[in-house]
């Protein structure tokens, strides 16, 4: 039954993006929708995509094991959506640019930043891809038995269709879809479970439970304070350098549009981020023994209710968890796939469509060698990475005219290279113990002052290398809509 909803799930996304093929025809269709996007729709996209494997399973089997200091995961996830509304999106939106490389070559006017930030995102992009495709293939496992490679296999090659049929037209009316499932997916089977939990005596933690899942900083985390607030700090300034959100907002027709588009995917996260909180405490309560934790949203039902009832329950979470690899992959994908035609390749839709493979190939590779670790830990990382590099150059490269070109260098390098090499030892090495585990297992409470830091302090060194057009640039930046103002799409200078 599982394996049907699995199938079914499949199907629907290869038919919903075939849909898009009609809409698809310039390269401004593949790349960012031509900028006519709705806000609800792209908010609905939006939400599709950022509510991954680690949403899905990860938070709920995170809280399961380690109480409610995890809950800081999905109210740091939704909180970085606040922290993009006020800094970020309508800037970001006016410098027309299509990727996160095209806005620090528009910015810094210099092809050696857009190089340094294709890298870095392409970086992320495989760092974030990497999980969707390990927990495929542990959903897969867990419904069938099939060898764990199978999974990420079959997402791999649904997203690849997708985005080679559509590019961005095509999956935003995938990713939309696969939202409203998801929070069916996860909503239905919570209220058959509260009800079994009502008639099994409403039974609550044991006291030893009640002592150490239930009261923050005192669970099984070493350094819990510092984990706390490292982890605080990364998701919510995380959130702004994630390219598969940013190029989102590329997407909408105006500033305005993608303010608003905020605003809803505020509320749709906010109503999502309930669900796995309240399966992390049911699991405490009827799945306290389960090895990878990971699974819980996809045990509870067959152990709570069982039965056929049970099973179609369990049909429906599959369904949801693998909407969330889909959905996610598929826009890590767009941004990924942008970033190397352009700047790889020769740019057009042919060289997308070849970046897609590549794009998906790689992280699919990485997936059946790297060790498995918690999903949520690895997309954590991910956005550690994001913290430490776009974050400043985003928010100094729109708020502040005095940044030049070595100082962002300078941040990018430093800030990401230290983020990133913490990041290989934790996935290569697993967790270490002691403060060291800690600091490298949550860099962004050290790597995000470093980063802005460098980038300021070089910069007030090297007044000479502030770009030229700066006050141009800062105009287009900032001026609303209502002005009259050429506001043509940018373009690279040289490929």
């Amino acid at each position: 039954m599982s394996l049907t909803a699995v199938l079914v799930v499949m199907v629907a996304a290869v038919l919903i993006g075939a849909f898009g093929i009609r809409f698809s025809r310039t390269t401004s269709d593949f790349y960012v929708a031509s900028r006519t996007v709705s806000p609800l729709w792209n908010a609905s996209a939006i939400g599709g995509e950022y509510l991954s494997a680690a949403s899905f399973l990860g938070v709920a089997g995170l809280i399961l094991s380690f109480g409610v200091d995890m809950l800081w995961l999905p109210v740091g996830w939704t909180g970085g959506y606040l922290v993009l509304l006020v800094l970020v999106s309508a800037p970001l939106r006016r410098s027309g640019a299509y990727t996160l490389p095209d806005f620090a070559e528009a910015r810094l006017e210099s092809m050696t930043v857009r190089r340094t930030a294709s890298v870095l995102v392409v970086l992320i992009g495989w760092l974030y891809l990497m999980p969707q495709f390990q927990s495929a293939g542990l959903v897969l496992r867990t419904i069938t038995g099939a060898p764990v490679w199978v999974g990420g296999l079959l997402v791999a090659v649904v997203v690849a269709v997708n985005v080679l049929s559509g590019g961005m037209r095509s999956i935003t009316f995938v990713q939309a879809f696969q939202y409203w499932l998801k929070l069916t997916a996860l909503a239905v089977p919570l209220v058959f479970l509260l009800i079994a939990w009502q008639g099994d005596g409403a039974p609550g933690l044991s006291a030893a439970d009640a002592a150490t899942w239930q009261v923050p900083l005192v669970g099984g985390k070493e350094y819990g304070l510092y984990s706390t607030y490292s982890l605080i700090l990364a998701t919510f300034l995380g959130t702004m350098g994630l390219p598969h959100v940013l190029v989102r907002f590329y997407t909408n027709p105006d500033g305005r549009a993608a303010r608003r588009t905020t605003l809803v995917v505020l509320t749709l996260l906010g109503a999502f981020y309930l669900l796995p909180a309240v399966y992390g405490w049911l699991g405490r309560l009827y799945a306290p023994d389960l090895v990878r934790t990971d699974t819980v949203v996809l045990t509870l039902p067959s152990r709570m209710i069982g039965g056929t009832l049970g099973d179609l329950l369990t049909a429906l979470v599959t369904a949801g968890a693998f909407a969330a690899f889909l959905s996610t992959s598929s826009g890590l994908t767009v941004s990924v796939a942008g970033v190397i035609a352009q700047d790889l390749l020769k740019g057009g839709v042919r060289s997308f469509r070849e970046a897609t493979l590549m794009a998906v190939a790689v992280p699919l590779a990485l997936a059946l060698w790297a060790r498995a670790l918690p999903v949520a830990d690895v997309v954590g990382l991910a956005f550690a990475v994001a913290a430490s590099s776009f974050c400043p150059l985003l928010v100094l490269g729109i708020w502040w005219r005095r940044l030049s070109t070595i100082g962002a260098l300078a941040g990018l390098f430093i800030g990401g290279g230290l983020a990133s090499g913490a990041v290989l030892v934790t996935i290569v090495a697993g967790p270490q113990g002691g403060l060291a585990g800690a600091l490298l297992a949550q860099p962004a409470a050290w790597t995000v002052p470093i980063a802005f830091t460098v980038m300021i302090a070089v910069s007030f060194l090297t007044p000479h290398r502030v770009p030229a057009g700066v006050a141009r640039t800062m105009v287009r930046l900032h001026t609303p809509e209502n002005l009259d103002l050429d506001r043509g799409d940018w373009r690279p200078r040289s490929s």
